[in-house]
């Protein structure tokens, strides 16, 4: 287990039963004293980028369930910091938000592939010290993050390949049914 802070994957254990977070996979982008906060990788949104945005009729992307928190706000993870300027870096290779207009437009034009960028609405956010409580209650497995799982293709995978970068007895964790007591 690593501690989290950015970069970190909070990989769900398999018997969490809480509705927003069963067998999800967040990407930790910030914690701190104060809280943390981060999107769930691996949970498609109802709507596609253009059902939730004006004026971008053909940008059929899909928009991940970044979390329960402000479910009216748009986020975007990427690989391009020197194309959107305002990009956090959460780690080597991936970076939160930038110039939203400025995505859309690179987009557009071929600039950005599709691929390398992902959209969240909404987030994953904890208050102080409630992660913390969290990971010691071993609700959430901690490993850290790489691109192929952070942009994975298939969103379905993502829970399961997070399990597998931990190894060892994480591994036999991918075959769990979601509830034993239907064995």
């Amino acid at each position: 287990m690593i501690d989290p802070g950015p970069g970190i994957l909070l990989i769900a254990e398999p018997f969490l039963k809480d509705p927003n977070f069963m067998r999800t996979v967040v990407l930790l982008c910030d914690h701190q004293e104060e809280g943390s906060f981060g999107f769930v990788l691996n949970k498609r949104y109802d709507h596609t980028l253009n059902e939730l945005m004006n004026d971008i009729d053909h940008l059929k992307l899909p928009v991940f369930y970044g979390g329960p928190v402000q479910m009216d706000t748009l986020h975007f993870l990427h690989q391009y910091p020197d194309l959107l300027p305002g990009s956090h870096e959460i780690q080597k290779g991936i970076y939160w938000g930038g110039d939203f207009e400025t995505a859309i437009l690179l987009i557009q034009d071929g600039s950005i592939d599709t691929n390398k960028i992902r959209f969240f609405i909404g987030y994953s956010g904890w208050t102080k010290n409630q992660l913390d409580d969290e990971i010691k209650e071993k609700s959430w497995l901690t490993v850290q993050a790489n691109n192929s799982i952070v942009f994975h293709k298939e969103e379905g995978s993502i829970w399961k390949e997070s399990l597998k970068l931990m190894g060892g007895d994480f591994e036999q964790l991918v075959n769990y049914p979601i509830d034993p007591q239907l064995n």
